[in-house]
Formats: C-alpha cells, structure tokens, sequence
C-alpha cells in the first residue's frame, strides 16, 4: 500500500473509504479530509487522542430543589408553568 497522503478529498474518502480509514487508524498521524481545497475533518487513530475530562457542577438552586419534600409543590409549578391557560 502507498503511504498516507497529506490529504486526501471527500471524493478519495468515499470512493475508498474502509481502506483510507484503516489506514490511518494503522498510522501515527491524523489525515486531514479536504472539501475544495477547505479541510472540513480529520481521520486520526483513537490513540491519538487525549480523554476528556469534565468536571460537573450541581448548581445551588437544583440542590436546593432535589432536597426539596414532594407534595403540593409540583402542582403550584405546575399551575405556574400553565399559568392561564
């Protein structure tokens, strides 16, 4: 097989796809797939990429609300959201 080209165009992707893709997953550079001469994607080996990492944060208000008993409060919010209907 040649090397992994530089680019390569959607229509070298589709006309080749599975190919192309284990290609680059075999390779240690992502492959930029170009539209026009606009590079609109990359095809890169997972191993490549860092883990994400995201840190949650519960607001104040929906703690207060999760900690909040149910009862007639749902149906107030309820009457509210509805308002005159």
């Amino acid at each position: 097989m040649p090397p992994t080209p530089a680019a390569l165009t959607i229509k070298q992707l589709h006309d080749d796809t599975g190919a192309l893709v284990r290609r680059a997953g075999a390779s240690r550079r992502p492959v930029p797939i170009t539209d026009r001469g606009q590079e609109v994607a990359v095809i890169v080996n997972r191993s490549l990429l860092r883990p994400v990492n995201r840190k949650r944060v519960v607001l104040p208000a929906y703690e207060a609300m999760m900690a909040e008993a149910p009862g007639d409060a749902i149906q107030a919010a309820l009457d509210e959201i509805r308002g005159d209907r």
